[in-house]
């Protein structure tokens, strides 16, 4: 039963995030920096599927092994959002950005990146 007790005071309040981590910190250009970590998370995936080297992936995106290793570890200071979308291109990947009216139930309207 101590223990029990011991919980409830050790009870955090738990808020939701609003579903971008970089808003959430209050970072500055939030928007822009989960939109190039969500297509760096996609270059990741496409050179993880076709199990590219650093090396090789370096060639096929025409950076050097640095770059893409900064990349890998989503270092991402250097890469504009047009960049990333270009090198998707370099991996053979299609890159289509679809422009609408945001619902009125959200209060702000946003940039989401999909990968399919």
């Amino acid at each position: 039963m101590a223990r029990a007790s011991a919980d409830k005071s050790n009870a955090a309040d738990i808020t939701r995030g609003s579903g971008n981590v970089f808003a959430d910190l209050g970072l500055p250009d939030a928007e822009e920096r989960q939109t190039k970590l969500r297509l760096a998370y996609a270059l990741n995936t496409v050179i993880d599927r076709a199990r590219l080297s650093q090396a090789t992936a370096a060639i096929r995106l025409g950076l050097n092994q640095p770059k893409v290793s900064a990349l890998r570890n989503y270092k991402l200071e250097g890469f504009s959002v047009e960049r990333l979308m270009t090198l998707l291109n370099a991996l053979d990947q299609d890159v289509e950005i679809v422009i609408r009216k945001k619902p009125r139930s959200r209060v702000a309207a946003r940039i989401s990146v999909i990968a399919a």
